[in-house]
């Protein structure tokens, strides 16, 4: 669990990033942007920050908050007052040197700044700018406060997660926070892209509730021609069996997914019931489906007479895909994440390694890599107006007693 000591070229080592705004939906697309070796410099407000500074749990020795470590990653750390005029004018200066700006403000925000895609790219026609928020740049719901629970909802997520009998539940993660970052550094990668064949940038638009109703697979068209509303269905997807978390003798369960028709027979002969894959209910994947529940009361027998991990060993050896639910110490003691160095160990600010999950996906000949932890506020903020825009130390202290950085 050690960091790449390779010092092989990143594939965005060239790209300068501006990040404003706070929580998550931004922020994980600077995130995604510095794994990749982007420089992403991160805009706070003076004196607090953004507000990821005090979410999740506090490191017991310091009373830091972990998260802010993982999200905030390989950033540097500016302090501006963008409701001030000369911090308005100095992010026009960066912006004139910067690649991307993303920013995660309701829409018409930067526009009040003074600091709209017009004014930002006037300099720099080349700049990419990236918007992410709950409802979009437009559309009557645009001006609305959107957190991910209630996007989630939106754009279907929520209705689907939980029991029939119960109300709908929430995953426990902002999921759509992190959608929605992910959807917005692809399309800076795609904006990017598009600026060397035209030499022009554009303006990425990543909405919350469109980023959860982009993995709602085929519910929209299952509606709309078949009038079929998918509903809740807790641990399975109705139709598709077997497929769900199965009870083990020693209390713990075993998620199996064998609805394939050969990996259904495999699941048989593993189980000592080969005649079952030929059964007129089991054979096809429809039939499956309409003996959902027969099967698995079938599986669920089989697995109680073995602990959990006996049984993932047994279907693993039989080509079956099945697997025990893990939380973070199974994760951390998992012989496959250490191999695959699925999580890397940082040093945080006191040089104590922190762990944290790695960079991700993986590239063979530029991968990218954890540098450092989340910075400190204002801990680059010198260093970025001297180099970028040449300040002199006497210009630096003014800005300081004026509370604009």
């Amino acid at each position: 669990m050690t960091p790449h000591d390779t010092v092989s070229p990143t594939p965005l080592d060239d790209i300068k990033v501006l990040e404003l705004g706070q929580l998550i939906a931004g922020p994980y697309c600077g995130q995604v942007l510095a794994d990749f070796g982007a420089q992403v410099i991160k805009i706070e407000p003076p004196g607090k920050g953004d507000a990821m500074r005090q979410w999740g749990e506090a490191d017991p020795d310091s009373g830091e908050p972990l998260w802010w470590n993982v999200i905030a990653r390989n950033k540097q750390s500016l302090t501006l007052d963008l409701r001030q005029p000369r911090g308005q004018a100095l992010l026009c200066e960066l912006a004139s040197q910067a690649d991307v700006v993303i920013e995660n403000f309701r829409p018409g925000t930067m526009e009040r700044w003074g600091l709209g895609y017009e004014v930002l790219s006037r300099d720099n026609p080349g700049l990419v700018m990236v918007r992410v928020t709950g409802f979009g740049q437009d559309g009557p719901y645009a001006s609305r406060a959107g957190f991910a629970s209630v996007c989630e909802a939106m754009g279907g997520l929520r209705y689907l997660s939980g029991y029939p009998d119960r109300p709908p539940v929430r995953v426990g993660i902002s999921i759509g926070d992190t959608l929605a970052g992910l959807h917005a550094a692809l399309g800076a990668m795609m904006a990017l892209q598009q600026r060397h064949r035209s030499g022009r940038g554009q303006v990425v638009d990543s909405s919350i509730f469109e980023s959860v109703l982009a993995m709602m697979e085929s519910l929209i068209p299952e509606y709309a021609r078949a009038g079929k509303v998918r509903e809740r269905s807790g641990s399975f997807l109705p139709g598709i069996a077997p497929s769900n978390a199965y009870p083990a003798r020693d209390g713990r369960d075993v998620i199996i997914g064998a609805n394939q028709d050969s990996v259904f027979r495999r699941l048989c002969e593993a189980m000592g019931q080969p005649r079952l894959a030929d059964h007129p209910d089991y054979a096809t994947h429809r039939a499956r489906g309409e003996h959902q529940q027969a099967i698995d009361d079938l599986v669920a027998a089989w697995t109680r007479q073995h602990d959990a991990q006996q049984v993932v060993d047994i279907l693993a050896a039989a080509g079956v895909p099945a697997g025990l639910v893990y939380r973070a110490p199974d994760m951390l003691a998992d012989p496959h994440f250490q191999a695959r160095e699925s999580i890397v160990e940082v040093p945080d600010r006191s040089g104590r390694p922190l762990p944290m999950q790695n960079v991700f996906p993986r590239l063979s000949d530029t991968p990218g890599r954890v540098h450092r932890v989340g910075p400190e506020l204002g801990e680059h903020t010198e260093a970025i107006l001297s180099g970028w825009l040449g300040l002199a130390p006497d210009a630096l202290d003014a800005l300081r007693a004026d509370g604009v950085i």
